[in-house]
């Protein structure tokens, strides 16, 4: 049996069985049973229950979990799994240069809390369709994006099924620099599986990657300063610009990507990554998913995105039914100096 082995335990998290459950678990219980929304299209939207009953999808970030496990469990708190029968994955290949997406030929992956078994009859009819490559171990182990979730995956599904062995399998698929018609087609593909109620969507993806060593010192002086066209800060500036900190240049360009998201606007989304030239490292994995919501609403006549009849609360909600909903922002620094470098951590769901 080929199993991936969890290569990152040990370094990017704790490779404790005992440590890392109780991590978890008390990552989870800090995120409160509601919350309001924050991103910048849901923010006047009414409280929402965290778990949120439908939710089958969710943005979650992926660095070492002194980072970003505690935004993590935001995301994961809201998933609905009463229903759950598989669980895609997808998360963006860092080390190895794919213009496709790859899929996973081992059988399970392993957790320092339990193994996950792999849908091998859906991988192989992805694979079927001819779009799709196959990982080699290597590139699979070599690659974080996917390995980050797996523990978060195997403690919520320990919480909502009685036995590892009643788990569903877990399908895996790495995404490539791929193109917006690509992603259009990738999204078609995975469109009847995200409109079956029994499949779960994680989607893997840090946003903004700031700092002269991630090559990204975009700058935007603000609306205070309309005249003021945005620049990209030298390291050799000795002084932080005057019009603004860093950081608000910096949320401001990841609100207007969420904003695009929680939209389902596809095109906005990437018109937004190429005006700010914005590091969303989980921006192909997030197109994917956006032109699988795109597909979706096209076969029901949009009925997804639309209003569903009611007043009020529910029509309110209706409006939200296949739309990404931020509940979590954070960044690893604020940052001041341009000499300085952070990294953004947002959590999302999206209600079926």
């Amino acid at each position: 049996m080929s199993i991936r082995e969890a290569s990152h335990a040990g370094s990017w998290y704790t490779s404790s069985k005992q440590q890392l459950s109780t991590q978890l678990d008390g990552w989870l219980a800090q995120v409160p049973s509601s919350t309001k929304p924050i991103g910048p299209q849901s923010s006047s939207s009414n409280a929402v229950e965290l778990p949120s009953p439908g939710c089958r999808a969710i943005i979650a970030p992926h660095a070492g979990y002194s980072y970003s496990g505690p935004a993590a469990a935001w995301a994961y708190k809201a998933l609905d799994l009463s229903k759950a029968k598989r669980v895609f994955l997808l998360g963006p290949s860092h080390h190895f240069y794919l213009t496709r997406c790859a899929l996973s030929q081992c059988e399970e992956y392993e957790t320092s809390l339990g193994n996950l078994r792999l849908d091998k009859d859906t991988i192989s009819a992805l694979h079927q369709t001819g779009k799709f490559d196959k990982m080699s171990l290597s590139v699979d182990e070599d690659e974080h994006s996917l390995e980050m979730h797996l523990p978060y995956i195997y403690k919520l599904l320990s919480n909502a099924f009685p036995t590892p062995s009643a788990f569903p399998p877990l399908i895996p698929i790495l995404i490539g620099n791929t193109s917006p018609s690509s992603e259009t087609t990738y999204g078609r593909l995975l469109a009847p599986y995200l409109a079956d109620t029994s499949s779960i969507f994680i989607i893997s993806s840090d946003f903004a990657h700031w700092g002269s060593r991630f090559r990204y010192t975009y700058y935007e002086p603000g609306a205070a300063f309309p005249n003021t066209p945005p620049v990209s800060l030298r390291s050799s500036n000795r002084s932080a610009p005057k019009e603004r900190p860093i950081h608000e240049s910096i949320k401001e360009v990841d609100f207007r990507c969420m904003g695009a998201v929680e939209r389902g606007a596809k095109e906005g989304f990437w018109e937004v990554l190429e005006s700010t030239g914005n590091t969303v490292c989980g921006r192909h994995p997030i197109g994917v998913f956006l032109a699988a919501v795109e597909a979706v609403e096209a076969g029901r006549g949009g009925g997804e995105g639309g209003k569903e009849g009611g007043e009020g609360e529910a029509e309110a909600e209706a409006e939200w039914k296949g739309r990404m909903r931020f509940v979590r922002y954070e960044r690893s620094g604020e940052v001041m100096n341009v000499k300085e470098s952070s990294v953004s951590y947002a959590s999302a769901f999206a209600v079926f």
